[in-house]
């Protein structure tokens, strides 16, 4: 195996790739940070019991130990027998290895009981089954397969290893291959505050906002199709930050990338008449 359980500063059990070198959820650790950065902040209950489908659908890109998948899981196991609407939970993975390990460690990240018999099954079979919840795994290069995906996403929990490590799923193409499969209403949510990260979320199609913060960060993001699906969208002042000299834009950045960036349309005045009511994110 090419994961470790590793205990973090604050004391929770998470999980270490030693090929990346990276620690999965290293703040507060697994359990609480799916639960307040992807499933809190993206209001899954909420729009669980509002419908107006008949299906709610979750993209989790970067399954790893499950942490983001289960705790979502078990949001939607919790409406049964209501009129929730029910939710169809897509994990993108290239290594299932980390599930693995986590399953020998249940207990600490939430995989115990029912939660361990779906995710179990997702490992035999790539997809479990209830009355209430579909789980599938989509196995291989995320970009390839977002582009190969028939369901359109409502949610997208943007949770693979950092760009030192994943590169190729931080860049302008990676988001923008996101927004293609993103329905219209879509949100996004990721743990990276990095301005180059939301420079390649707004050139990939994205509008993009300031998403809560969690343990040592004081930000996160969030990003929607529709500006009026965030509750804190940047405004032009932080276009500030791209006139920095250590400013970096993606890699793959077109060559008019500060002038796309700044002529994005959540910068323009109506953005400023967005009826606080309409924000979900």
């Amino acid at each position: 195996m090419n994961h470790e359980v590793v205990r973090t500063r604050g004391g929770a059990l998470a999980m270490r790739s030693l090929d990346a070198g990276e620690v999965m959820h290293p703040g507060v650790g697994p359990l609480i940070e799916a639960q307040r950065l992807y499933v809190e902040q993206s209001r899954l209950a909420e729009r669980l019991r509002a419908g107006p489908t008949a299906t709610l659908v979750v993209f989790d890109v970067g399954l790893g130990a499950g942490s983001n998948a289960v705790a979502a899981w078990a949001v939607s196991e919790s409406l049964a027998g209501t009129s929730a609407v029910r939710l169809e939970l897509v994990s993108f993975e290239r290594d299932l290895g980390a599930l693995q390990v986590a399953l020998a460690h249940e207990v600490a990240f939430g995989l115990t009981g029912d939660a361990g018999v779906a995710a179990r099954a997702l490992l035999a079979d790539g997809r479990h089954d209830s009355a209430r919840t579909s789980w599938r795994l989509v196995r291989g290069d995320v970009l390839e397969a977002l582009a190969g995906e028939s369901a359109r996403a409502d949610l997208i929990f943007w949770d693979p290893f950092s760009p030192r490590a994943n590169p190729a799923l931080w860049t302008v193409a990676a988001f923008a291959a996101a927004r293609r499969a993103a329905g219209p209403r879509a949100t996004l949510f990721t743990y990276s505050a990095s301005t180059t990260v939301r420079v390649a979320m707004l050139l990939g199609g994205w509008a993009v906002g300031i998403g809560d913060g969690i343990g040592e960060k004081g930000q996160t993001t969030s990003a929607a199709v529709d500006v009026r699906d965030l509750r804190r969208p940047i405004d032009r002042t932080w276009l500030r930050r791209l006139d920095r000299p250590d400013a970096r834009l993606p890699d793959d950045s077109p060559v008019d990338a500060l002038a796309r960036v700044r002529a994005a349309p959540q910068f323009s005045a109506v953005a400023d008449l967005i009826h606080p009511l309409s924000s979900i994110v």
